[in-house]
């Protein structure tokens, strides 16, 4: 799996995986037809959600809840992993004093939560993949 081609999936989600593939010897490639596998990723979704109030009426407690669906295929559209989904959360607290921060904090919060869920990704495939090939 040294070199992979994104099909599909968010702006954020093709920075961490490109980055969590350089640090280890990978490649994030522009083509499938020069990729070893095809990470085809049909749902990318994060919503917001507000848990909790201030006295003023202003959110406090922020969760971020996402919901990614892929698949991997070879370069000539076979299927090796079927479809798999990944859920992902984070909460932070939303200090009303310090606004530009947490903008700031959330964009920081996303990123993370793609970091994982791109190992997450990564993990599987090599799982399925490995288990294929035994």
């Amino acid at each position: 799996m040294k070199t992979i081609f994104l099909q599909g999936g968010s702006p954020t989600l093709r920075e961490q995986l490109k980055t969590v593939l350089s640090s280890s010897s990978g490649q994030l490639v522009t083509s499938p037809d020069k990729a070893d596998i095809v990470l085809r990723v049909s749902k990318d979704e994060i919503e917001r959600r507000v848990l909790s109030l201030s006295e003023r009426g202003r959110s406090n407690d922020i969760e971020l809840a996402g919901h990614l669906e892929f698949e991997v295929i070879d370069p000539k559209n076979g299927v090796l992993v079927e479809r798999e989904p990944i859920d992902f959360r984070r909460e932070y607290f939303n200090d009303q004093q310090d606004v530009i921060a947490k903008d700031n904090e959330e964009t920081v919060i996303r990123k993370e939560m793609y970091q994982q869920v791109v190992r997450t990704m990564i993990n599987r495939s090599r799982a399925a993949l490995e288990a294929k090939g035994k």
